[in-house]
Order: C-alpha cells, then sequence, then structure tokens
C-alpha cells in the first residue's frame, strides 16, 4: 500500500460527492451522502479508521453489520430493511471504485463489500402508509392550516401523485388554475436545478380538480413568498430563501403523518406533551412519521383499490406498470383476481 495516498474517510467523500455533480442526478447524491454519512460515523466512532489507506475487508464487514443491525438508524431499534442495507451497500462500493481511482484504497477493495440476494418481497420497500389515512390529513390541513405550504405539497403529492423532485419543479406558468379543465405541467429542466426523475419521458400534463385548483391559486394570491430562485424562475412551492428545497418538503410529510398532529390519539402510547418525537427535531424518527415517497405509495394503491386502469395509473404518476404492480400495489392475490373478474 505504499503507493497510496492518505485521506480521511469523511474528505474522501466530499471528493466523491464533488465529483458525481457532473453526472449524477441530484436525488442520487442525496442518497450517497446520506448512506456514506453513516459510513464516515462508523469509520470515526467505531472502526477507528481515520485514513482511507488502511480501510481493509474485514473493516467492511464489520460496517456491514453494524449499519444492518441499526447503526445510525437515529433512535429506531432493530434490523433495517434488506432493501435499505442493499442500497447502503451498493453505494459503499460504488464509493470504493471512485476511491481507488484517486488512489486511496486498493483497486479490489470494492469487491469485498458482498451484496445481499434480495427476494421479490425484500425489493418492496415495507414503509408504506395505508390510504385510508391520508384524507383525514389533509381534511385537517384545510381546516387549520388551509392554503399553506405544507397544505399545497400534501395536495399536490396526492392528488397528482407527483414525486418530491417533480412538486419543487412547477414554476407558477406551469400552472393552469383557470376553466374548467386545470392542470399542472410537470417541465424537466435539468440545466436550471429542477430535473424529473425519467427526465423528458418524465414530463406530463396533470388534470386537477376545480376544488385543488382553488387551493394552489389561494396559496398563490396568500402565504407563498413571492420570490425567484438562484436562476431567475418563479417557483410555485416556496420558502422566504427561494424554490422550497427537498428537505422542506419531506419535512411536510414527516411533519403532518404523526397522529399527534392531527389530533389523532397516540398508537404508540406516548403523551405529545413529553414525546420527544412530537418535537420537529425529533419527528423523522416517530414511528407513525412517513416519507413523500410513502404518500406516493398510498396514492397508487388507492387508484388500484378504485379500479382505475394501471394504464391511466402509469400515464398520470410518470412510472411502468410493471413497476406499479412490483413496487406499488399492495392488493392481495385475490383482490386483484376481484379486480379482473368486473372486466369479464
Amino acid at each position: 500500500m505504499d503507493d497510496l495516498k492518505s485521506i480521511t474517510p469523511s474528505e474522501a467523500v466530499d471528493l466523491h460527492l464533488e465529483a458525481m455533480k457532473q453526472d449524477s442526478a441530484e436525488w442520487t447524491r442525496t442518497s450517497h451522502e446520506s448512506h456514506l454519512r453513516a459510513f464516515v460515523e462508523w469509520c470515526r466512532e467505531h472502526g477507528g479508521v481515520d485514513n482511507m489507506n488502511d480501510l481493509d475487508g474485514r473493516d467492511l464487514y464489520e460496517f456491514r453489520v453494524w449499519r444492518r443491525n441499526g447503526g445510525y438508524s437515529r433512535g429506531k431499534d432493530g434490523e433495517i430493511a434488506p432493501k435499505t442495507i442493499h442500497s447502503v451497500l451498493t453505494t459503499v462500493r460504488s464509493f470504493l471504485r471512485f476511491c481507488a481511482q484517486i488512489e486511496a484504497v486498493p483497486e479490489d477493495l470494492y469487491e469485498k463489500v458482498p451484496l445481499p440476494n434480495l427476494s421479490t418481497a425484500d425489493e418492496v420497500s415495507d414503509s408504506t402508509i395505508s390510504p385510508d389515512r391520508v384524507p383525514p390529513i389533509i381534511e385537517y390541513l384545510r381546516r387549520y392550516e388551509y392554503a399553506s405550504r405544507d397544505h399545497v405539497i400534501w395536495v399536490l403529492v396526492w392528488h397528482t401523485g407527483a414525486r418530491l423532485g417533480a412538486v419543487r419543479a412547477l414554476d407558477l406558468h406551469d400552472c393552469e388554475l383557470e376553466g374548467e379543465k386545470p392542470g399542472l405541467d410537470f417541465v424537466h429542466r435539468p440545466s436550471t436545478g429542477t430535473p424529473l426523475k425519467n427526465n423528458e419521458d418524465g414530463e406530463r400534463f396533470n388534470r386537477i380538480s376545480r376544488d385543488v385548483a382553488q387551493t394552489l391559486q389561494d396559496y398563490i394570491d396568500g402565504p407563498r413568498k413571492d420570490v425567484q430562485d438562484d436562476t431567475g424562475r418563479t417557483p410555485l412551492v416556496t420558502t422566504k430563501y427561494g424554490r422550497a428545497s427537498h428537505t422542506a418538503v419531506r419535512n411536510a410529510f414527516y411533519r403532518w403523518s404523526r397522529p399527534c398532529k392531527v389530533g389523532i390519539v397516540c398508537p404508540h402510547d406516548e403523551d405529545p406533551d413529553t414525546c420527544e418525537y412530537a418535537r420537529d427535531d425529533g419527528m423523522t424518527r416517530c414511528p407513525s412519521s412517513r416519507s413523500t415517497h410513502d404518500v406516493r405509495k398510498a396514492r397508487v394503491t388507492k387508484y388500484r383499490d378504485d379500479g382505475v386502469p394501471r394504464g391511466v395509473v402509469s400515464d398520470r404518476l410518470d412510472t411502468s406498470e410493471s413497476m406499479i404492480d412490483k413496487h406499488y400495489d399492495r392488493a392481495s392475490k385475490r383482490e386483484k383476481a376481484d379486480r379482473r373478474w368486473e372486466f369479464l
């Protein structure tokens, strides 16, 4: 290892993330940053690794066990899901290949990070929210937080099935809110910081109800901050600093998916006055809090439960029919058979 160049894990991660800016999507960099933050913590607090040159296969195995057993899970007990550990280790392998390019680790070190085999069941995330939970949350926001930014974010995802990035990508001129057929135009604009996940193929125009259009218009006329983003565009969803960040959108879901925030008795027998998860700095750790993606999945489930054809759902939500079947549709085999029966 005499030809390796010394570098700390945190410095190597910073270089890796910087290198990704050129040819990787923002959500990919965000995922890498999250997983590698855990890796850096393990190196510092548990592995005693302060130089990437010293990293070996045994260290990587110990990191895998630590992470699989819930290390860096921010207070959530127990093992993390197989799909998550697979994602973690895939990220570490990619990071180590980069480290080999900058002569920080041996070229073949990434091969010592074995990826677990995933069953079909493992590939589907266990993190969900029942479609029945969502309308009461939106009704609470309509009643007590009407036309607020958080209300609008929930309405956008629930009524269009949009991804987080698509919500952020909307500009004012993408919103057609007047007339009998209002709608939203989702446009891929990578050069100004708002790519869609499937690039140009993800572009679509979604019709919305008059009620949704009125809520958006009331937000625009009311609490929306009238600002531009760093590229001179006028975002729909804003903060006082410009376009709402990924974190701001995520937090809208973590915040209001906690039962105690919408007047529902805590299912975990906690007192909201003393529960650490009832505070804003604890909302991501509440066992009942859910992400933007979970609500999007619930939207698909609701469409399918209502008998909406897969092709229509696929077109509206910018996802393939096979992905709907594999990752979103939570119906049992018998429930799916009942749907098919209607068309016999």
